[in-house]
């Protein structure tokens, strides 16, 4: 019997976690949509963001991302395409590997990155952090 109750109790906290990332993506989506992002398209600035510009900034290849954002790579590669259009990444060639791509922010991005950033972090605050 307390093989079912510890069961029940992992898949209970398993909804939970599920629940509360639910919620927090639906209002990261609600509230970044007045910069014009979504929640993923949030995650990908916030990694590329995460290098110096001064230093030439942060680039990742693409699969990189994909793993880091939890994303299908094609589902991210339509997400980038998509930031590329609205001039806030550029793609390029990685130097490493020729078939491979890498992806920047370009300064528009990084403007748009710094505006929502408080909005994205007052998400998590409200949504998060355990009173």
């Amino acid at each position: 019997m307390t093989g079912d109750k510890g069961e029940r109790a992992l898949v209970d906290e398993w909804r939970q976690i599920l629940a509360v990332h639910a919620r927090t993506a639906c209002e990261l989506d609600r509230e970044l949509h007045q910069y014009g992002l979504g929640a993923s398209d949030f995650e990908v600035l916030d990694l590329l963001a995460s290098g110096d510009p001064q230093d030439g900034g942060c680039t990742f290849r693409v699969q990189e991302l994909a793993d880091r954002v939890h994303l299908s790579q094609s589902a991210l590669s339509r997400l980038v395409a998509r930031l590329e259009k609205d001039g806030l990444v550029d793609r390029g060639i990685c130097s490493e590997d020729r078939r491979g791509v890498r992806v920047g922010l370009t300064e528009t991005g990084r403007a748009r990155y710094e505006q929502a950033r408080p909005c994205h972090r007052a998400v998590l605050e409200r949504m998060l952090v355990k009173s």
